[in-house]
């Protein structure tokens, strides 16, 4: 029944993860172990770090328990415990890794626990490149083997996320078991997309066949019997050795694997009961002077002595450092659980007390204290506190958590009523800094609600003097302002943008009115959330005026942010003079800013970002991004971070850097899951679409698919998100072949007149218009988008924009027949888009006209436009592109015309062309959809396709509506000579 019994029935398993310590066949960054408690995953998990330590590579175990799920890091930090000490000392206490580190130091000795920096994602990528520098050290890899995941911190999930989503360029296999019914949600869902892309592979283990369990688990055991204990066993290893150890002959008795488990204890003595309590309460950290302290022994000559006794009957193990542990998880929550409540309370009591003898960090007592707790303890709480202000930043779940610990236990009595609306507030501000937006704003609501709008009220503070409402009145004012501000900051993230507004314009309407810099707040908040719910014109008056009561206070960063919003707002109207001023305003002013500036709210970068990439500004939009991320990073709201990276992610689609555009959308994508804002997942999605049309072939259906997702999420929402979703679905049906649907989706974004169609890019999404006319074969409303497009690209001036309106009217242009006027458009559309650096929309511009320059009889142009149009899309990862090349490239020889087959469609008289193409082709020129035409030829609407794809290779055409009007001519020609 323990981790040590012969490893049995796990054959294939074993040699599938040998096969990953090998790295045959691929190595995956991660190894997930799912099944039930004690079907195996330990005994495995042991085996493999014996088999990988064979082979000389450095092992690493860590495991999760139960009742120490908010200690940060704590899963890792007991696998760093296993390290050299050596190694340890050579490290810089202050490194980013130090809160992942320290936790425990080497021996088992309590360390310095968030001693690093307060930036959990630099201690990501610092554990990350340390972990890189163990597997090189001795040349033969790392594995990190980390047990019971379903118990770990959300400090230690968040560290692993990380190493699944950037999996490490080195010799690093990460293994970790789990139990899958236990797992959270977002964490099973983070493991499954690892293993959707390659960096993850799940093994579930199920029970052991029956002829197994009696022929290795019980041999000599009489087959009835053994009959009897697999049943009740269930085929679970763990179970059946237990009832196999306790000779029970039938079923398991009524309380279960917990009465076997029990029954051992029976025969203790009291301080032997006392002393594996003690082991059971300490965990790790069960070292003699520790369990002394905690099981209150009298002297340590006895406690020994009861070690010794306990290690006989194989209830408790030796461990390094001088640790002990009872044998198995499973046996240590069942003693832990069974230990008298008031006798249990006690010893975290004394323990947390020992603890602090020790010098053990506060967020390390915490977790005893709060299972200490009886009622309201002002030292202790004190504890909870410090733990909850360590954590702040580094692991804000925790800091969360012991907030709710001592709000739970406070007095709801007057002399408290200040303090417990401070703490309320503090923990609606932990919990959205990690990405609990429903629970934060829930909680605010209930802050605002408790202090009246005059933010007075009765009642003495617990140092009397104080209205009881946060301080005196103008405290109490204070709060319920911030309250207010942040509450309508997370109705904005969670896409309620009318109740934020509304809530901000009440508190603005309030008598008293707020004071100068509350209105400043509430004003920049108002200024984020009303254009969404309305126009941006609607606030442009507030937005100024809040900008100049930021001057007159002094408050830099307050005007920065006021400026930023002022250039989104300018910028996604299309009013770029304004735009281009704000901009430049917001951009001088934050760039004078240092970070600590910055760092209660980097969304300034944030909007920055976005306006400079809507003005067509990509350096600039890149580097404040990034500036945003590396502050988000350490100090910023997790709900803020993902805005900054699609702001990276796009502007590297554009400019045709699709790999990295793709990592940067699939950790904003994470994240966003895991916030739970429909809002925000619908924004990530809409962006990872468009990355994903450029960067998978034609006709791929995953980005549809991302696109379909994301509106999925919007509902009926109307919104510049919204508007943008489907507008990339339009985009995305496009690309699938389905014309109509493409037209339908940008309607529904813009409506009939496509007024709600973002201005400044309008030109772009009505080029899907212009397309999906010219594909089924409306030319007229194709002339008439594309005449429109180049009013509003001339109106905007940006060369994106205008290389759009150009390709708009060379795709009619060809439609017409005009192949040297459509040529001429898609050259100067590749000239604008190089201006900008949209080196996507340059080689898009350069690969369409190319077969049309080469169709005006300029074959030396089309290849030089073909080779660069090529070479970019090649070196950018543009699969779209790239593909469309090979489609597309200038046919350079023709073969003859194949005769005609009596009782066939007609035959279009393209030269070059098998008899099914030029079938196709044919009635295409008739107008047929694909759908239509493979009804007609009895073929798949995929082959229909494939063939079209042949036809425009071989032709040089770029459209349905091109091949047409071709194939009409030639039809013409081959008449006319006959």
């Amino acid at each position: 029944m323990t981790d040590r019994f012969p490893l049995v029935g796990r054959g294939a398993e074993l040699e599938r993860l040998e096969a990953v310590l090998d790295g045959r066949g691929g190595r995956p960054g991660v190894v997930d172990l799912t099944g039930s408690a004690g079907i195996g995953k330990s005994r495995l998990l042991t085996e493999l770090c014996e088999r990988a330590a064979d082979r000389g590579m450095a092992v690493l175990r860590g495991r999760a328990t139960e009742y120490e799920r908010h200690i940060p890091f704590r899963l890792f930090t007991d696998a760093f415990a296993d390290l050299d000490p050596e190694l340890l000392h050579d490290l810089d206490p202050q490194s980013p890794a130090a809160p992942v580190l320290y936790g425990v130091g080497p021996g088992g000795a309590v360390g310095v626990a968030g001693a690093g920096p307060a930036d959990r994602f630099a201690a990501h990528r610092a554990t990350a490149r340390l972990l890189a520098e163990l597997a090189g050290r001795g040349g033969t890899g790392l594995l990190i083997a980390l047990d019971d995941l379903h118990w770990a911190d959300p400090a230690s999930l968040e560290l692993l996320d990380h190493l699944v989503r950037h999996p490490l360029r080195a010799p690093v296999v990460i293994i970790v078991a789990r139990r899958d019914r236990q797992t959270s949600p977002s964490l099973t869902a983070a493991l499954t997309r690892g293993i959707d892309a390659g960096a993850v592979l799940r093994l579930d283990l199920g029970p052991l066949a029956e002829d197994t369990c009696r022929e290795h688990l019980a041999a000599g055991l009489p087959p009835g019997r053994a009959a009897r204990l697999y049943a009740a066993s269930e085929g679970n290893p763990l179970y059946f050795l237990t009832l196999l150890q306790g000779q029970s002959a039938s079923a398991v008795p009524a309380g279960g694997l917990a009465t076997l488990l029990l029954d051992e204890l029976s025969p203790l003595t009291a301080a032997q009961r006392r002393t594996a309590e003690a082991v059971a309460v300490l965990g790790d950290h069960s070292t003699p002077p520790l369990l002394a302290l905690t099981a209150a022994a009298p002297d340590l000559a006895g406690l020994h002595a009861d070690l010794s006794a306990l290690a006989r009957r194989d209830l408790l193990r030796p461990g390094p450092g001088g640790r002990w542990s009872l044998r198995h998880p499973v046996l240590r929550a069942v003693v832990h659980e069974n230990t008298e409540h008031h006798r249990r309370a006690g010893m975290h009591r004394r323990a947390a007390a020992a603890l602090a003898g020790a010098g053990a960090a506060a967020s390390v007592r915490a977790h005893h204290v709060e299972r200490a707790l009886t009622g309201w303890d002002p030292e202790l709480a004190d504890v909870l506190l410090e733990a909850a202000g360590q954590s702040e930043t580094t692991a804000p779940a925790s800091s969360a958590h012991w907030l709710g610990v001592v709000l739970r236990v406070m007095p709801d009595t007057p002399p408290y009523t200040a303090r417990r609306r401070e703490l309320l507030l503090k923990r609606a501000r932990a919990l959205s800094v990690c990405g609990k937006l429903r629970e934060s704003r829930d909680l605010l609501h209930e802050v605002i609600a408790a202090i009246p709008a005059d933010g007075g009220g009765a009642g003495a503070g617990p140092a009397g003097g104080d209205d009881g409402n946060g301080g005196d009145g103008r405290d109490g004012a204070v709060m319920r302002a911030a309250a207010v501000t942040l509450c309508a900051s997370m109705e904005r993230h969670l896409g309620q943008y009318r109740a934020s507004v509304a809530l901000l314009r009440r508190e603005l309407r309030r008598r008293p009115a707020p004071g100068p810099a509350e209105a400043v707040a509430l004003g920049l908040e108002l200024g984020s959330s009303a254009p969404h719910a309305s126009a941006y014109q609607d606030v442009r008056a507030e937005l100024l005026h809040t900008y100049e009561l930021a001057r007159t206070l002094g408050d830099e960063p307050a005007a920065a942010g006021a400026l930023a919003i002022s250039a989104l707002g300018e910028a996604y109207d299309g009013n770029l003079p304004a735009a281009r001023e704000y901009t430049d305003r917001a951009g001088a002013c934050v760039d004078a800013l240092p970070d600590r500036d910055l760092a209660d709210s980097c969304e300034p970068l944030a909007r920055l970002g976005w306006a400079e990439f809507y003005l067509e500004r990509y350096e600039d939009a890149e580097r404040h991004a990034d500036r945003g991320v590396a502050i988000a990073r350490r100090r910023g709201p997790l709900h803020l971070l993902p805005h900054l990276l699609l702001c990276k992610a796009i502007v590297h689609t554009h400019s045709c850097r699709l790999g990295s555009a793709l990592d940067l959308v699939d950790e904003a994508e994470s994240i966003a899951r895991g916030i739970g804002s429909d809002e925000l997942v619908a924004l990530v999605l809409a962006n990872k679409a468009q990355v994903l049309i450029a960067a998978q072939p034609p006709g791929d259906g995953v980005a549809l698919a991302v696109a379909e997702e994301a509106v999925a999420a919007l509902g009926p929402r109307t919104s510049w998100w919204a508007s943008l979703a489907w507008c990339v679905m339009g985009y995305a049906a496009l690309h699938a072949g389905d014309a109509p649907r493409a037209r339908s989706a940008i309607l529904r974004a813009g409506g009939p007149d496509q007024a709600g169609l973002q201005p400044s890019m309008r030109p772009l999404f009505l080029e899907v218009l212009v397309t999906a006319a010219v594909v089924t074969g409306d030319l007229a409303d194709a002339e008439q988008w594309a005449r429109r497009a180049r009013r509003e690209a001339e109106h905007l001036g940006l060369p994106v924009q205008r290389a759009s309106a150009l390709r708009s009217e060379g795709q009619v242009l060809a439609a017409q027949g005009a192949a040297a006027a459509a040529a001429r458009r898609y050259a100067l559309a590749a000239e604008e888009a190089a201006r900008s650096g949209a080196a996507l929309w340059e080689a898009q511009s350069l690969l369409l006209g190319a077969s049309l320059t080469a169709e005006s009889g300029r074959a030396d142009a089309a290849e030089r436009m073909w080779q660069r149009g090529h070479r970019l899309a090649e070196w950018g990862g543009a699969k779209l592109l790239t593909d469309l090349a090979d489609l597309l490239r200038p046919a350079r020889q023709t073969a003859p015309l194949a005769p005609a087959t009596p009782g066939l469609p007609r035959t279009s008289g393209l030269p070059g062309l098998t008899r099914r193409e030029q079938e196709i082709a044919s009635l295409v020129a008739e107008g047929l959809t694909t759908p239509a035409i493979a009804a007609r030829l009895y073929l798949s609407p995929r082959t229909v396709d494939t063939h079209l794809s042949h036809i425009f290779r071989k032709t040089g055409v770029t459209s349905r509506s091109a091949l047409a009007a071709l194939t009409a001519r030639t039809t013409s020609t081959v008449r006319g000579s006959t």
